[in-house]
C-alpha cells in the first residue's frame, strides 16, 4: 500500500464515525465566509460548481439553489451518504456527490465552471497536488474559491497551532499561512484576486466533541492552553475554559495567465 493510499485510508476511517457531526456543527454551518461563498456563485445559473472535500456539505447546500449543478466530492463515503440524504430533505436536487481524493480528481480537464473548497486543504496528503487537480478540472474561464485555517505564520505560533491540531485530529496534516497558500496556488496555475481574513471563535468543548477526542488528550491541549506564553494565550484569545480563536483565509482565485 502506497503512503498516499494509507493516509487516504486513515482519513476515511477516521471521519465515518463523525460524519453526521459535521453536518450539524454550527462552525460549519454558518458564518461569514460561506455568506461569501454564496455571494461569489449568486448570478452564475448555468454553472457547473465542484464542492472539492465537501465535507458535511455546506458550501453545496448554499451554492445549489444559484447554479445548475453542484458536485459535492468527498474521500470519505459516509459523508457523501450524510449530503445526498440531507440535500434530500431539503429539496436540492441538483447536488450529485462523488467519492474521490482531491489529489486525483474523476474528472476531465475544464469540466466546471466554479470550483469551492472550504475547511478540508489542511487534510489533504498533497495540498499541491489538490490544488493543481482544482487548476485541471477548472475551466480557463472559471473562478475558484477557496477558505482554510491558516497558520499564523510565526514559528511561536504555528507551533503551538499545529500540535493542538494534531491532538485533537490524528489525521490533521498542516494549516498553512497565508504566504504559503499564495505560493500553492501559483504554483497550480492559479492567480489571487483578493484574500478576505477572519477570526473563527472554537468552544472547547464543542470543538473536542465534533471529533471524539479522548479525555486524556483534551486534558493535553488545556494543559498546553494554560502553559502557553502570554504571546500565544494573547494571539489566539485562549479563555479560562479552553475556548480559542483560530485564523481563516477565503481567497478568491481564477486561472493564470501565461
Amino acid at each position: 500500500m502506497s503512503q498516499t493510499q494509507s493516509q487516504h485510508d486513515f482519513v476515511v476511517n477516521h471521519y465515518a464515525p463523525r460524519a453526521s457531526a459535521y453536518v450539524t456543527s454550527a462552525v460549519h454551518s454558518g458564518g461569514a465566509d460561506l455568506d461569501q461563498i454564496e455571494a461569489f456563485v449568486r448570478g452564475a445559473s448555468e454553472a457547473r460548481v465542484l464542492d472539492l472535500g465537501c465535507g458535511g456539505g455546506h458550501v453545496s447546500y448554499r451554492a445549489a439553489p444559484h447554479v445548475r449543478e453542484v458536485v459535492a466530492c468527498d474521500l470519505t463515503p459516509d459523508m457523501l451518504t450524510e449530503v445526498s440524504r440531507t440535500a434530500a430533505e431539503r429539496g436540492l436536487a441538483n447536488i450529485a456527490v462523488q467519492q474521490a481524493p482531491a489529489e486525483r480528481l474523476p474528472f476531465a480537464d475544464g469540466s466546471f465552471d466554479i470550483v469551492l473548497c472550504r475547511f478540508t486543504t489542511h487534510h489533504w496528503h498533497d495540498a499541491e497536488a489538490g490544488l493543481r487537480e482544482a487548476r485541471r478540472v477548472l475551466k480557463p474561464a472559471g473562478r475558484a474559491l477557496f477558505s482554510d485555517i491558516v497558520s499564523p505564520g510565526h514559528p511561536l505560533l504555528d507551533t503551538h497551532l499545529q500540535t493542538v491540531e494534531l491532538l485533537r485530529d490524528p489525521s490533521h496534516v498542516r494549516n498553512y499561512s497565508a504566504a504559503e497558500w499564495i505560493a500553492k496556488l501559483m504554483a497550480a496555475g492559479f492567480s489571487a484576486q483578493s484574500l478576505t481574513p477572519r477570526k473563527l471563535r472554537m468552544e472547547f468543548g464543542v470543538w473536542t466533541a465534533r471529533t471524539k477526542v479522548p479525555e486524556d488528550f483534551a486534558s493535553v491541549i488545556r494543559q498546553l492552553q494554560v502553559k502557553a506564553s502570554a504571546a500565544v494565550r494573547q494571539h489566539f484569545g485562549i479563555t479560562p475554559d479552553g475556548s480559542f480563536d483560530l485564523d481563516s483565509l477565503t481567497i478568491e482565485a481564477v486561472p493564470a495567465t501565461l
